[in-house]
């Protein structure tokens, strides 16, 4: 199994309007290192939702339901998205705050490369984050 990361603007789409969903398509990424990050997610693996621009913090983990497909909003099949299911709430949203503050999460692409919206976990910083939120 991976972990991964995704970045949203709550007032675009939240975490709440997955819950009401049951599903998304992750689509409309036009970033190359995203779009290969996307690529390589596979159905089961664990993705931390995270809030972005107002929030700036994890609130909830969804599963990949359906592995890369063409992106439907684009017109160049070499872009991709999945499909994800919501699978759990965060007890406390972890902020962008406490996952600097951790020394543990420092390699984190969230604070390295902090414009990318899908990223890669390592198992271990998944579990600290998802033991901050928990």
């Amino acid at each position: 199994m991976n972990y991964w990361l995704v970045k949203s603007e709550p007032e675009t789409y939240g975490w709440a309007d997955l819950v009401k969903d049951g599903k998304t398509v992750w689509d409309g990424v036009r970033n190359y290192a995203a779009r290969n990050f996307l690529a390589e997610m596979k159905r089961g693996d664990l993705v931390l939702f995270y809030h972005s621009v107002s929030e700036k913090a994890v609130v909830g983990i969804a599963k990949v339901e359906k592995e890369a497909f063409p992106d439907p909003t684009a017109d160049d099949p070499r872009w991709v998205s999945v499909e994800l299911v919501p699978f759990r709430d965060f007890k406390d949203p972890v902020t962008l705050s406490q996952i600097k503050a951790d020394q543990r999460l420092q390699q984190v692409p969230l604070i390295r490369q902090s414009r990318l919206s899908v990223m890669p976990l390592k198992p271990e910083e998944f579990e600290v984050i998802l033991a901050l939120g928990n």
